[in-house]
């Protein structure tokens, strides 16, 4: 199934391998995705473009509430190996991400629930490769069981994306901020993040082209 998300470029086991290597890092790094996710919808729920969209508050309400059970989940498996979360935290992806936003445009409920879904549907398949490459049973379960939640969120996010604009307006739009996306995260350092580069002397792999027609 993740082969089928519609990503322009792929992330390589080898990047699993590297960030599984400091799993503390990594689950701090992910508490605070977690938290932003949750804070990013509880944001978009009283931000719903001009006249109201059926449907709008209760999704950001789900959503909401279920970055919050993640972010739950995060914070006790730290509790369990010794760990906690930071206080402070950035996360340059994310960031270059909200910059393409085009803010105070009548493009930017849509940019604003594109960008959402990029993260979502990044986080997706960075989740499927951890789960594959753990030999950790407890991490390996929880990013398996993550994959299928995320995968959700992106639909939803995509699909009330379409609710705003005429599907050729979205559509190009979206493979505009895919692309943009590829190259963000390839400009990203390597670390134990979950957004983070891919390891010295490992190339990303190119994102197929019937991915990039899926969704």
């Amino acid at each position: 199934m993740a082969e089928a998300l519609p990503l322009h470029s792929r992330t390589p086991v080898e990047w699993a391998r590297a960030v599984l290597a400091e799993p503390l890092r990594l689950l701090i790094d992910h508490a605070f995705l977690e938290k932003k996710a949750a804070s990013n919808a509880l944001e978009l729920l009283t931000r719903w473009p001009g006249e109201y969209v059926d449907g709008w508050v209760d999704t950001m309400t789900s959503i909401a509430r279920d970055e919050a059970a993640h972010l739950a989940q995060v914070t006790r498996i730290l509790r369990r190996r010794g760990a906690r979360m930071e206080r402070m935290h950035k996360n340059p992806y994310a960031t270059g991400l909200r910059m393409l936003v085009r803010k105070g445009h009548a493009g930017e409920a849509l940019d604003r629930l594109l960008v959402s879904a990029l993260i979502e549907v990044r986080s997706c398949e960075r989740f499927a490769v951890l789960a594959g490459a753990c030999e950790d049973a407890e991490l390996a379960d929880f990013y398996g069981a993550l994959f299928a939640s995320e995968y959700g969120h992106y639909r939803v996010f995509l699909d009330l994306a379409r609710k705003l604009s005429k599907a050729d307006v979205v559509e190009a739009r979206w493979q505009e901020l895919l692309a943009a996306e590829a190259r963000i995260l390839g400009e990203q350092e390597a670390g134990p993040r979950i957004h983070s580069g891919v390891p010295a002397g490992v190339s990303p792999e190119a994102g197929s082209s019937v991915a990039r027609d899926a969704g």
